[in-house]
């Protein structure tokens, strides 16, 4: 008896599969166009990322099948179709590529339109692609993209339109369901609990295939250790002392801030110490009452083609809170004391309703004493700055002066430091350069310069 060797089981199937030719089947030529493959999945962490590339890359592969092969691959992962092409790490790199005369491809394949396009982006990026003569396929038009085709163009228009509004609806309805749990049903919708509160176990998950999957439900209990500093700090704000106050004996108690009590939790905040802003945040936080609250920092969405950052989020007003209407878990403050203490003009930054986008938070540090720069309004624009560890919480044991820097400096040194970002007028792409790679900037009153975090 013959043995084969080298080949499994599957290798022997796949070989005799290859071998067998459907009648009317095209068989792929030996030469063709060669193709880049775009593709995208909006989240990683409720998609599986290789099972969408694949079904997607299957789909252009069936396209293009009898007319060449894909030569070239470039799939964005955690990105909203969105965000305009130049704000995708990987559409962005296919448009420079297209742009290279030695691209090593003839066109471009997608295995989906809503995929890759939203609303009108494509008509926006076809005079890229014919100027640089590269063609478009697509699976709707069942081939080559040809706008010169009535039926062509006007199915682009449906399409990008029925994108969108799947979009707008796929949002809307998540924000009205959160509206309702957090109103009615007093849930927890996740995130960092307050400071003084821990996680606790509520229960199964209502939805049913959660449930079985194993989810349950969490809610707010206070902790142990952090809930008396809550409300001493409430106390002290009602009897009269100032919030730098509160801030300043925290410091000189000793007591750890939330940054030293539990670090993962507050990684977006400094280690150093007690702040007037971690003070005066907490005595607007209304959770403390026991209510279960959301939208206080909604998110903002910019239009795709403008400049600057697609998704922000800003602190909002008390009017557009969404309070369940019972008590969802033990209050540290009574309402009539957290109401008290909001007359006093101790309230969250909340209500001043301005919203500032800074490009570079956490990238810079001080060249002097290695502290992170604080974001900062200076003059109308952008700003960061470092006070070396000094505030009103803390006693100044040094003259040394705070230091400025402006954003849009910063940009500039940053544009002739990484080339290839050269024309990102806005510093988005700067600062994702910086972030991907682990890089910081170092600056002092004279100079700036890159260095790993």
């Amino acid at each position: 008896m013959d043995v084969v060797v080298g080949r499994t089981g599957g290798d022997l199937l796949s070989a005799w599969i290859g071998q067998v030719t459907a009648p009317g089947s095209l068989v792929a030529p030996a030469e063709g166009l060669r193709f880049a493959f775009y593709g995208r999945v909006s989240t990683a962490d409720f998609q599986e990322r290789e099972s969408s590339r694949r079904w997607q890359r299957d789909v252009a592969e069936d396209l293009i099948d009898g007319h060449g092969g894909i030569v070239a691959e470039f799939f964005d992962v955690s990105r909203s179709r969105r965000q305009s092409w130049r704000n995708r790490p990987q559409a962005s790199a296919l448009l420079d590529a297209i742009a290279d005369p030695d691209r090593g491809f003839d066109a471009v394949v997608v295995g989906e339109y809503e995929r890759a396009f939203c609303g009108n982006q494509l008509l926006t990026l076809v005079p890229v692609f014919e100027a640089h003569g590269v063609q478009l396929w697509l699976p709707e038009v069942h081939g080559r993209l040809d706008l010169a085709d009535a039926a062509h163009q006007a199915l682009i228009m449906l399409l990008g339109a029925q994108s969108r509004r799947e979009v707008l609806r796929a949002r809307w309805r998540a924000l009205r369901a959160m509206q309702a749990q957090t109103r009615d049903e007093r849930r927890f919708l996740g995130g960092r609990p307050p400071y003084g509160y821990r996680l606790v176990d509520a229960g199964p998950h209502p939805n049913p295939m959660h449930a079985m999957w194993g989810r349950r439900l969490q809610r707010l209990d206070p902790d142990p250790v952090t809930s008396p500093i809550v409300r001493w700090i409430f106390a002290e704000r009602l009897a009269g002392r100032s919030v730098a106050g509160i801030a300043a004996a925290l410091n000189e108690r000793g007591v750890s801030c939330p940054s030293e009590t539990e670090g993962s939790r507050y990684r977006h905040r400094a280690t150093a110490g007690w702040a007037t802003t971690t003070v005066r945040s907490m005595l607007g936080n209304a959770k403390y009452t026991g209510r279960q609250v959301w939208n206080r920092q909604p998110a903002r969405y910019a239009p795709p083609q403008l400049p600057g950052p697609f998704r922000t989020q800003c602190w909002v007003g008390p009017d557009q809170w969404v309070v369940s209407v019972q008590v969802a878990h033990p209050p540290l403050v009574s309402e009539a004391d957290f109401v008290a203490v909001q007359q006093l003009a101790a309230g969250s930054s909340a209500g001043r309703g301005v919203a500032h986008c800074y490009q570079l938070a956490g990238r810079l540090r001080c060249g002097r004493c290695g502290r992170a720069f604080e974001s900062c309004w200076s003059h109308g624009r952008p700003a960061y700055r470092c006070r070396h560890g000094q505030t009103s919480a803390r006693p100044r044991h040094n003259r040394t002066r705070n230091l400025y820097v402006r954003e849009d400096r910063i940009i500039t040194m940053l544009r002739g430091l990484i080339p290839e970002c050269g024309d990102d007028q806005s510093g988005l792409r700067l600062a994702e350069h910086l972030r991907q790679r682990g890089i910081v900037m170092l600056c002092t009153e004279a100079v700036c310069t890159l260095a790993p975090e």
